[in-house]
């Protein structure tokens, strides 16, 4: 894979961040999706690009063009978006990534409003479980028919995995909610260790919503429709704070502006080299670790061969084997995957420029899910060669996906 280009996209005005729900009815309300899907840069960065080489935008929405970089819209070429963050300027001039909270990591705030942080553990839940198996890896050893599997005596779940990620706790506590990594949290979070208060910054800090009374139109007539008043949300970013983006097979704009989110609202556009943070591949290499996934997830497609189960909440690359264990097996990386948390389900879609309509709706996995894998066979080559590809298969199940920054992962230890 080639290098990767980084640029940060400073918005300039409110932005329209607009998910998959429809408004524009008598009284409807338009919310603003944080983050954005990642083909919402997608799209700004080709654009932009487009225009800056003279493009007819026109010839090449039908595919009359073939962009050295993007191909066409039904073949897209080498651009790639292989980062999506939100991001902040520092002190020193340079861009710091932020992180949602991942999924094994569970934030409650105390009566004051102090935050803590806890991680979730895999734990097994039955009897006979584990058992050590002379690689030295866990094994089940008791399971049921029908894909339920016995967890103790009144503990029963459709969970079909051998460890359930249980959080520990003496007392019952409520998840608080808005807040997010920095980047020295994150690295902690990558080397298997739990984050502390100190790395958590609150949604309030970076941005505001800012409500916008919008009016439905004639277009015929050119003139504000009768009783179509709706709302919609617009975001009112802080001074320093937009969004880190990763390229790679194209070299996107270094300087100037583009159209960003609905309505087309500016960002500028600068070129950074931050220090993105990485796991230890030499050190996780030999054990186990776990998948982050750091973009939405859209695994509805079986494997071109064999009998694939990559579908809903299982990630690309997994199989159902004879004995009923799940095995993962991609560029290059094969471990057991033994435990999940996943949360519910979202919904991707957007708009296609190119065809002028809205693009098929399709079930994702959220950003933060994270899968464990046991009994891991990998160098640290495959495991950087996986970090660099994402969750897809060879061939593509989904080029145009993929070009826009959907299925990338992370890979942290698990101690």
């Amino acid at each position: 894979m080639s290098a990767v280009e980084y640029r940060f996209l400073e918005p300039l005005d409110v932005l329209f961040l607009r998910g998959n729900k429809l408004f524009g009815d008598p009284g409807s309300f338009g919310e603003s999706l944080i983050p954005p899907w990642p083909s919402v840069t997608a799209g700004a960065l080709r654009s932009r690009m487009l225009a800056d080489e003279g493009v007819d935008l026109a010839a090449f929405a039908r595919g009359e063009i073939d962009h050295p970089a993007l191909g066409t819209p039904a073949k897209p070429g080498a651009f790639i978006v292989t980062t999506f963050q939100l991001a902040r300027r520092h002190g020193g001039g340079g861009v710091e990534a932020l992180f949602p909270i991942p999924a094994d990591l569970v934030v409650s705030e105390s009566s004051d409003g102090t935050p803590s942080i806890r991680a979730l553990t895999p734990s097994p839940m039955f009897p006979g479980y584990p058992a050590r198996n002379p690689s030295g890896g866990l094994r089940p050893t008791k399971s049921a028919p029908g894909g339920f599997v016995p967890q103790g005596e009144g503990i029963s779940s459709s969970a079909p995995l051998p460890l359930l990620p249980v959080l520990a706790e003496t007392e019952r506590s409520k998840p608080a909610s808005g807040y997010w990594l920095t980047e020295s949290g994150w690295k902690r979070y990558l080397a298997g260790e739990t984050p502390t208060p100190d790395d958590l910054v609150k949604s309030s800090a970076l941005w505001r919503i800012d409500p916008r009374v919008g009016v439905g139109l004639v277009a015929d007539k050119r003139r504000a429709a009768d009783g179509r008043l709706f709302s919609v949300q617009a975001v009112a970013f802080g001074h320093g704070v937009g969004f880190l983006t990763g390229v790679t097979g194209a070299e996107p704009p270094t300087h100037g502006t583009l159209r960003l989110g609905g309505d087309g609202r500016a960002a500028a556009i600068h070129a950074v080299d931050p220090c993105m943070p990485q796991a230890d591949f030499d050190a996780i290499a030999a054990r186990r670790c776990r998948l982050v996934l750091a973009t939405p997830g859209i695994f509805g497609s079986p494997r071109p061969s064999g009998p694939g189960v990559s579908a809903g909440w299982l990630p690309t690359g997994v199989t159902k084997t004879a004995e009923g264990e799940f095995r993962f097996d991609l560029h290059g990386v094969k471990g057991r995957l033994v435990c999940a948390a996943v949360p519910r389900a979202e919904v991707v879609s957007g708009w296609d420029l190119a065809k002028w309509q809205p693009k098929s709706a399709q079930r994702a996995v959220p950003t933060g899910s994270v899968w464990w894998l046991d009994e891991l066979e990998a160098t640290p080559e495959a495991l950087r060669k996986l970090a660099e590809r994402g969750l897809w298969n060879e061939p593509c199940e989904d080029a145009t996906r993929r070009a826009e920054g959907f299925n990338r992962l992370a890979l942290a230890a698990w101690r």
